[in-house]
């Protein structure tokens, strides 16, 4: 037991600590992502907490997996480093039984990554679709040139001459309101000023000295003009603020968990066998002729065969319709068992990874980040490069969603287990001794010389 809890609290730390750094990484490439959408909105700092905070969902579905490599790769590469490993052997404790502790400690993690994937994960990704659409429709503020036509308010054009910026005192100015056709009214000022509403729902023009010139575009007879000292135009401001929209609608296949996917799969595969027996039905309708109206004679099958080419040509539109719902449906069904797949192809991932990093640290000897982070990287290449290349295999139907997702799990994990038995079986090092031949002759030179002084 004592045992136990050593290796486990090795791989706890390691564990959390890449935990947050390789969050901090997916959250400044996310930051980068969405920069361009969010300068210049005039958001709340509790909107961006809020975007942020939703973004961890499918961000802790990708960095937990190797957040479990790498700790694995650390505390069994600390172990092996300080000879650990080696005086656990001599006393009689196989690397099966050391790996026991991660691999348990694993399956949790795993089981707690599937409960996450199917109902809090697909909850965040619609929450923060949603957010994003409601930020993508706010715009800056209002922005007017000098003497350039402003159409950012909808059904106004608006032309200023003289802008002073620290008022908002406006001069010569020129508005055509389209807000009520077929009538356009102009609205021409000498002064005035703008500014919003407390609530920021209506953008107000403050006019003064100024006219109002009214045209009918059915009645071209009729043309009305009146003359003000102080005038008031209120606009609508709503695409200037921000209002997040109530959770709901319809939501995509990652925003929903696996039981509800099967659902939908298992209604789009009753769907399927309807057409199915639509197309048969087409066919049978084409190339069963009636055998009286035939020709008995030598000619007769090719009379058959100009007949059912006949129908054929006729019946192309909706045969080729029946067809093309077959095929979208089939794409669809695959789409969806692909993401099924996924939320536990994802979480099984923990358990492989205990698998490659326990042996493999034990080879490399050495229990730094930087070591453990390089190693990791070079396998979640290979994890994704699967994932990826799998899932456009299924979408256009070449592959099995099955085999196009959990292909990754397999491979990895038979490799897994065959560098565990090796490095239970006998004593392996893996050096990477054969990288310094690359270094520049000038760059050994100067290390030398610092080492020497």
């Amino acid at each position: 037991m004592i045992l136990v809890k050593y290796i486990l609290r090795n791989h706890f730390l390691p564990f959390i600590f890449s935990t947050f750094i390789l969050i901090a990484v997916f959250l400044l490439q996310f930051l980068m992502k969405v920069a361009d959408k969010l300068v210049g909105k005039g958001l709340g700092t509790w909107v961006i907490i809020k975007l942020i905070g939703l973004s961890l969902g499918y961000i802790l579905v990708l960095v937990i997996p190797m957040a479990v490599l790498v700790a694995t790769l650390m505390a069994f590469g600390n172990m092996s480093q300080n000879n650990e490993v080696t005086i656990l052997k001599a006393t009689g404790i196989s690397m099966y039984k050391m790996i026991i502790p991660p691999l348990i400690a694993s399956i949790f993690v795993a089981v707690g990554l599937v409960y996450f994937n199917n109902n809090i994960y697909p909850d965040a990704n619609h929450a923060l679709r949603i957010l994003q659409e409601d930020i993508t429709r706010k715009k800056p503020t209002l922005s007017l040139v000098p003497g350039v036509f402003s159409q950012e308010v909808a059904n106004y054009a608006i032309l200023v001459r003289e802008i002073n910026q620290t008022t908002n005192e406006l001069k010569q100015i020129t508005i055509y309101d389209y807000s009520s056709p077929p009538k356009v009214n102009i609205v021409t000022a000498e002064e005035g000023k703008i500014y919003f509403t407390p609530t920021q729902k209506k953008l107000i023009m403050d006019l003064k000295n100024g006219e109002i010139h009214e045209s009918d575009n059915y009645e071209q007879d009729v043309y009305r003009k009146l003359r003000f000292a102080h005038h008031k135009i209120a606009m609508p401001a709503e695409q200037f603020t921000f209002e997040q929209s109530a959770p709901g609608g319809p939501r995509g296949d990652r925003e929903i968990g696996a039981p509800e996917m099967q659902v939908i799969v298992d209604s789009l595969k009753k769907i399927q066998q309807t057409y199915y027996t639509e197309f048969k039905k087409k066919i049978s309708s084409i190339t069963n002729l009636d055998s009286n109206s035939l020709p008995v004679n030598e000619s007769g099958n090719l009379y058959v065969y100009v007949k059912v080419e006949e129908r054929l040509r006729s019946n192309q539109a909706t045969i080729s319709d029946v067809l093309s719902r077959i095929e979208y449906n089939r794409k669809e069904i695959n789409r969806y068992l692909v993401e099924i797949h996924k939320k536990y192809a994802l979480p099984v991932a923990c358990i492989v990874f205990v698998l490659i990093g326990a042996p493999l640290g034990t080879m490399t000897r050495k229990g730094g980040i930087g070591m453990a982070a390089g190693i990791s990287l070079f396998f979640f290449i290979i994890y994704w490069a699967f994932l990826i290349g799998g899932e456009k295999l299924a979408d256009r139907d070449l592959l099995s969603p099955f085999i196009a997702i959990w292909s990754a799990n397999f491979v990895l994990g038979i490799f897994g287990i065959a560098i565990l038995v090796k490095t239970a079986r006998e004593k392996v090092t893996l050096s990477f001794d054969f990288v310094t031949k690359y270094i520049p002759q000038s760059w050994k030179a100067q290390e030398d010389k610092d080492e020497n002084s």
